[in-house]
């Protein structure tokens, strides 16, 4: 990691929340995946607390499908050591950087934590080798089976068009200038991310700690039998 001076760690958070997490069904059918229960809580509460412990003080938490219950689930955040503010989003979702984009002005001028709210890790919620010019920081993961061609190339913590490539753990931080030109309502965010590292504007580290998501019902069940501690 590069020196403290460039140490930065946001006070604001995106949990996205909104996904129908069909590869969760008969799950998702009737519970959003973010309420998925793992060590006796939903996994978005899990971050809430981490997110917390960090230093955030302000989650925006994007909802669609049965997006009542998440809300009616969590409230106000208090109770979790921090703000909730909710972007509604209606019946169909925006994807990820429609729904970022929608929630802008929800999080404010600053960079901010974007997290997947179906991942479990044990990552710090820290970060130290983003540059002040940077348009996104990601945290990528070593290949998990279900993705073994990775999804970005990381090379001295650039993230650009060489170097091994790694898997993108739904953990990352985002400046709301890399939303500036998007014309879309429903977009994705890996275009966005791709332009902005062709420009030399991504930064990332790769952390080999514990990680895992819960995209698929048989994934659930694994993080369910090792959870972080194990």
């Amino acid at each position: 990691m590069t020196s403290a001076r460039n140490e930065f760690r946001p006070t604001r958070a995106m949990i996205l929340a909104a996904g129908r997490g069909r590869r969760l069904r008969p799950l998702s059918d009737g519970l959003p995946k973010a309420l998925m229960e793992v060590e006796g809580k939903p996994l978005i509460e899990h971050l809430l607390k981490d997110l917390a412990v960090a230093g955030v003080r302000e989650a925006v938490v994007n909802l669609s499908w049965l997006g009542g219950m998440i809300r009616s689930r969590l409230g106000d955040g208090l109770r979790h050591g921090l703000r909730i503010r909710y972007s509604e989003e209606g019946e169909t979702a925006l994807d990820t950087g429609g729904g970022i984009r929608r929630a802008l002005p929800l999080l404010g001028e600053e960079p901010f934590w974007v997290v997947n709210a179906d991942i479990r890790t044990s990552f710090p919620f820290s970060v130290s080798n983003r540059r002040p010019r940077d348009l996104a920081w990601l945290m990528l993961v070593p290949n998990p089976a279900h993705n073994p061609a990775g999804d970005f190339h990381l090379r001295q913590e650039r993230v650009g068009s060489d170097g091994p490539r790694h898997t993108f753990g739904g953990v990352s931080v985002l400046s709301p200038e890399l939303f500036r030109d998007a014309g879309e309502e429903v977009f994705g965010l890996a275009p966005l991310l791709r332009a902005a590292a062709a420009q030399g504007r991504v930064s990332g580290a790769l952390y080999e700690g514990y990680w895992a998501d819960a995209g698929t019902v048989e994934r659930l069940e694994a993080i369910r039998r090792r959870p972080p501690e194990a």
